[in-house]
């Protein structure tokens, strides 16, 4: 008796599961049928009416990611990526959107970014049509942008909101080998070129970008076109974190980004690559490091760790390539491994892009890897990223009387060039307008240096010291914030006019007509920050900042750990040789260590200045003591 109720118990347990898995097939199947449209937006004749899913069935069960954008026949049966009922453990079930919704609204970014990493949404989650946007919106700088005004930009790149027959030519910064679709439709496609290719209108300064693309792609499973729109102008204006590169300095600074954290934070699993890449070298290894995951990981696994990155930014992506790294040299140190022989045989990079193809570990493994790397802060990852890219920058660096381009300026135009940019400017500010995504220069893309009307340099001067700015700041318009020939000899009126600039220019010409200054990255307004203990910081600042000497001898002093070209990124630059930025209430200090480079008082008449551990600098003016004939500092609208 006991027995059959047991079975008949046993029965009807089993019955339930079926229910609910057929319930849960039905209701996909419906899902499938649906389409959501959105209120229509109406502009002139033109309504159009956005479906909010582009996506083959195949999706959902692809090998890789870019199986997905490369495969031409799909597959249906969208429940295989469904954890089945039947066999569901005993976890805490996984939060909705209006569980999170409370943590981004009260702004609890840490307790949000635990929530993101601890839910393992499947690959078809409803969750993703909200989040994803809440999650870009968040990094959004400047003005919300109205509703209608993406297809205001359509009708203005396209000339009409209908999707065109022809396939869109893609603006120049997309790499044609890696428009990954992600098994977006025939209309997927063309709408994800629509989208990128009004980002490229929008933002004229977007020189190189591969990942943008991709990205675009994936968004699109999830959300309709308008919306997408909004996420990568949020993502790409953000100004906090980093999220997609938009040079090909910034883009090559990535990877070695990640292989000088990997020879510290995943040395074993850095060693051993380096020991199969042979001739070849770590560095072709490395360069390929975003398409590890772009590319090749399996969809879901891309799709949890975008779930992280639309949050905490490109850092996660770096976290995800040493967790591959580590996962990789897990599975190929033995010589007998699959891997191992793989790599022997076709190269240790087609044995990584095939690793990722087939991930062994689950989405999960794989994020909780990447988390589990200890002491591998935000501040160290951008530490490495600003060292990178200065060294990059400063690869030929002025010495002595001879004047030798910065790397820097590797992508500026040179003087023969000056009318091309003059005939050009017109039809770029038309382009930029007031459609940026954030509040930018109309200037964008040109030397606008034709407006300052400096009473310290000339044309040619300001010509030679624009090449040695970074190429991003370069694009806004200079704006003169101080001048001591119209507001006067105060550090008080100094700070009240420039202290919330950031960066800023300083120049300054002496009564003997020697004329230097410095770039200075961060606000003054940092003078007035508190360390943990409750002191005021003496010395701010970043590695960007340099010196300049124009008269009489023409040169640029960068910052010297940009110039410690450090093979294995172990060593630390001391901290006497980080002094880039100090003030009080009583004078200006820029470069420390051995001596000041640049001191003044604060009636901002005398000054002096020395050789400083910093820079390595030459006083900048033969006396080392000197008196202001005329102070400017400009700051860069929009940067």
């Amino acid at each position: 008796m006991g027995r059959n109720r047991v079975t008949r118990s046993n029965k009807q347990s089993k019955c339930d599961s079926v229910r609910a898995y057929y319930r849960i097939f039905r209701r996909l199947a419906s899902l499938r049928r649906r389409t959501a449209v959105p209120p229509a937006h109406a502009h002139g004749k033109h309504v159009l009416r956005v479906t909010a899913m582009y996506i083959e069935p195949a999706a959902f069960r692809a090998s890789s990611a870019e199986s997905l954008a490369v495969s031409e026949t799909p597959t249906a049966v969208w429940i295989q990526c469904l954890p089945s009922p039947l066999f569901a453990g005993k976890k805490a079930p996984l939060k909705t959107y209006e569980e999170v919704q409370p943590l981004l609204q009260q702004g609890r970014k840490r307790d949000l970014k635990i929530l993101i990493r601890e839910n393992s949404w499947p690959i078809n989650s409803a969750v993703r049509a909200s989040l994803w946007p809440a999650l870009c919106k968040q990094h959004q700088h400047g003005k919300s942008m109205l509703d209608g005004f993406y297809w205001d930009m359509v009708t203005q790149v396209f000339g009409t909101v209908e999707l065109p027959d022809k396939p869109i030519m893609l603006p120049p910064f997309v790499e044609a080998t890696h428009c990954l679709g992600y098994h977006l439709t025939r209309k997927g496609r063309a709408v994800a070129d629509r989208v990128v290719s009004v980002l490229g209108y929008a933002c004229p300064d977007i020189t190189y970008s591969p990942s943008l693309y991709p990205i675009t792609a994936a968004l699109l499973h999830f959300m309709p076109e308008e919306e997408c729109y909004h996420c990568m102008a949020s993502l790409v204006a953000s100004k906090e974190k980093m999220f997609i590169t938009q040079t090909k300095l910034l883009n090559e600074v990535t990877w070695k980004t990640v292989m000088q954290i990997a020879k510290k934070h995943a040395k074993s699993a850095a060693q051993h690559l380096s020991r199969l890449s042979g001739a070849i070298g770590p560095e072709r290894i490395y360069a390929d490091w975003q398409w590890w995951i772009l590319a090749a990981l399996p969809f879901p696994h891309l799709v949890r760790v975008l779930d992280c990155f639309f949050h905490e930014g490109i850092k996660v992506f770096y976290r995800v390539a040493l967790a591959i790294l580590i996962l990789f040299h897990k599975h190929s140190t033995n010589q007998n491994s699959e891997w191992y022989a793989e790599a022997t045989k076709n190269g240790v990079d087609h044995a990584v892009d095939k690793f990722c193809r087939n991930m062994p570990a689950s989405p999960t493994k794989l994020l909780r890897t990447a988390f589990s790397i200890r002491a591998l802060s935000s501040q160290y990852i951008s530490r490495v990223f600003i060292k990178t890219e200065m060294t990059l920058k400063s690869k030929q660096v002025i010495t002595g009387s001879r004047l030798v381009r910065s790397r820097s300026s590797d992508n500026l135009p040179t003087s023969q060039s000056q009318v091309n940019i003059q005939m050009m400017s017109h039809t770029l500010t038309i382009r930029e307008g007031s459609h940026s995504p954030g509040p930018r220069a109309l200037s964008m893309g040109v030397y606008p240096i034709q407006a300052i009307k400096s009473q310290i340099l000339d044309q040619s001067d300001l010509f030679t010291l624009w090449s040695w700015l970074p190429v991003r700041i370069t694009m806004y318009q200079p704006v003169l914030l101080y001048t001591t020939e119209e507001h006067g000899c105060s550090l008080t009126t100094f700070y009240v006019r420039v202290e919330h600039h950031e960066p800023t220019l300083l120049m300054i010409k002496t009564c003997n007509n020697e004329v230097f200054g410095a770039y200075c990255s961060t606000r003054w307004f940092e003078r007035n920050q508190k360390d943990e203990r409750g002191n005021r910081q003496a010395y701010f600042g970043t590695g960007e900042t340099f010196l300049f000497s124009l008269h009489p001898v023409p040169a640029k002093y960068p910052w010297v750990g940009c110039l410690e070209d450090d093979a294995d990124g172990d060593s630390k630059t001391p901290h006497a040789n980080s002094l880039f930025m100090a003030a009080d209430n009583t004078m200006i200090t820029i470069g420390g260590g051995d001596g000041q480079a640049i001191w003044m008082d604060e009636n901002i008449r005398f000054g002096k200045t020395d050789r400083c551990s910093t820079f390595n600098n030459p006083p900048l003016c033969p006396s080392g003591d000197f008196e202001i004939r005329v102070l400017e500092v400009y700051g860069f609208s929009g940067a």
